[in-house]
């Protein structure tokens, strides 16, 4: 019987392992140095309050693909669930995404959607039409007095560099509307499953034959004991850090219970330099479904991936890159490893991305398994790695 390891019990793994253990008759053994599955995405009970944390930061899950959304749901009930963020700023407070909405009471007009529109563009600075960093494509797209109030700020406190020092592309991640609607995401399906992620995770690995090892290192000298290995940690740190470790910064919390409603909304951005956090996210929120006398808050604050940190956001740099092409070509020269997830190919990939990507990369694998081909090593053959 054939024995591959799988390295991270995150969606990567979990759905790494359920389609292959679905698919052929194997042993797998997952390993994760965590005492819980899930990586990022856990979820629990409070047990002082029932709540259902998101030990990790806020997680709703959204999806334009139906072959993601369908097979996720075959191991949870998802409730309906939209996003709508606020935010605190030295001018007030104000509804996230920037709208028509917010536009109109920033400046204290009642602008109809096209006026908006033309008011916006005259404020964009022309000549950063071809824009090199964030700062220059912010003041492009909306100005100086919506970067300065919204924008500048936050992204210092999230990204430890001034918003010069990184890309434009960032910014398009961050929409801007001329309607009034609030809602964060422009995903088909939005949802959050009743019963959290972690649950998800342990249905997907539910599964004869799967063994799960936590609080389990898996060391490179492994590799020789499996017949496969699919690795999802950091791919700087599974070759040693030989040639240098890939810069990201990491998330940490200052969790406080209370009694009531303690802001009145699931998420509130601080944009303010001067605030210590980005934001705070309220967790009963998250399950409009559920009644809870209590609360739990936690405040998000913001540092650079230090050693025992968990990655969250890669910075993706010029040395970077540099860096992780080098550990690229060391894993293509891999016969019987592989590596997707967001830390093994130095991406930020939403749950949804990261189950679908995991969805393909598994039947292409067991696709070139069944006709004796040259096994993948990368997702999508490592065409969208950011080199």
């Amino acid at each position: 019987m054939k024995t591959f390891a799988i390295v991270g019990a995150g969606f990567s793994g979990a759905v790494i392992a359920n389609r292959i253990a679905s698919a052929m008759e194997c042993r797998i053994l997952v390993f994760d140095r965590r005492e819980h599955l899930a990586g990022n995405c856990h979820t629990s009970r409070d047990p002082a309050t029932g709540i259902m944390e998101h030990h990790y930061g806020p997680h709703i899950f959204h999806t334009s693909s139906r072959k993601t959304w369908d097979y996720i749901r075959q191991f949870s009930e998802f409730r309906p669930f939209v996003n709508r963020v606020k935010a605190v700023t030295p001018r007030g407070f104000f509804t996230l995404p920037i709208n028509l909405t917010t536009i109109n009471q920033f400046f204290g007009k009642t602008f109809h959607p096209e006026e908006a529109r033309e008011f916006i563009a005259e404020k964009g600075e022309k000549q950063f039409k071809d824009a090199k960093n964030f700062e220059e494509q912010a003041l492009f797209l909306v100005g100086r007095e919506l970067y300065e109030i919204f924008f500048k700020g936050y992204t210092i406190k999230q990204w430890g560099v001034h918003p010069t020092e990184l890309p434009a592309t960032i910014l398009k991640r961050l929409p801007i509307r001329f309607n009034c609607d609030d809602n964060y995401y422009n995903s088909t399906f939005q949802a959050i499953p009743s019963d959290g992620y972690t649950a998800i995770v342990e249905r997907l690995m539910n599964i004869e034959h799967i063994e799960i090892k936590q609080n389990t290192n898996f060391e490179n000298s492994f590799v020789g004991e499996f017949d496969h290995v699919f690795f999802s940690g950091a791919i700087d740190e599974f070759y040693g850090n030989v040639h240098g470790r890939l810069c990201s910064r990491s998330v940490y919390f200052e969790k406080q219970r209370g009694t009531g409603d303690w802001q009145g909304n699931p998420v509130i951005n601080h944009t303010s330099q001067e605030v210590p956090y980005t934001r705070i996210a309220e967790h009963k929120h998250f399950t409009p479904w559920e009644e809870h006398e209590k609360t739990i808050v936690f405040k998000e604050f913001s540092k650079f991936t230090a050693v025992g940190d968990i990655p969250s956001y890669p910075m993706q740099g010029k040395e970077d890159k540099r860096v992780l092409a080098k550990y690229i070509n060391m894993a293509k020269q891999e016969e019987k490893v592989s590596f997707l997830g967001r830390l093994a190919t130095y991406r930020y990939l939403d749950m949804d991305a990261v189950i679908n990507e995991a969805l393909d990369f598994s039947d292409e694998w067991l696709s070139a398994k069944a006709a004796n081909e040259k096994l993948p090593i990368f997702p999508n053959g490592g065409r969208d790695l950011p080199i």
